[in-house]
């Protein structure tokens, strides 16, 4: 014979998960986390131009040219597939039927 456990149970468990869950965990918003990605990738976008420049003048070598277009390529595609990403995610919460 199974035993019934009692509901007073049931209630602990879920009281726990709704006082973590409505808790913050104390990392960084969404805001800021986009905020902090996007300075981090201009940032990057400007060292690559930098490092061209100076490689132009013939004051860098043609090794650290092609790593920083290769950084700034890459970041470059970061941020436009998190553009799509987050286009796609607006679209398809304004053709949601309410």
């Amino acid at each position: 014979m199974t035993t019934i456990v009692p509901i007073g149970l049931a209630r602990q468990v879920t009281e726990a998960y709704r006082t973590s869950a409505s808790s913050p965990v104390g990392g960084p918003d969404f805001a800021s986390m986009i905020g902090q990605a996007a300075q981090s990738a201009v940032q990057t976008m400007h060292q690559a131009e930098q490092v061209t420049a100076s490689g132009i003048a013939g004051k860098a070598d043609t090794q650290a040219v092609v790593q920083a277009l290769t950084n700034a390529e890459i970041t470059m595609q970061t941020v436009v597939a998190v553009r799509d990403k987050i286009l796609t995610a607006y679209n398809d919460v304004i053709h949601m039927n309410i």
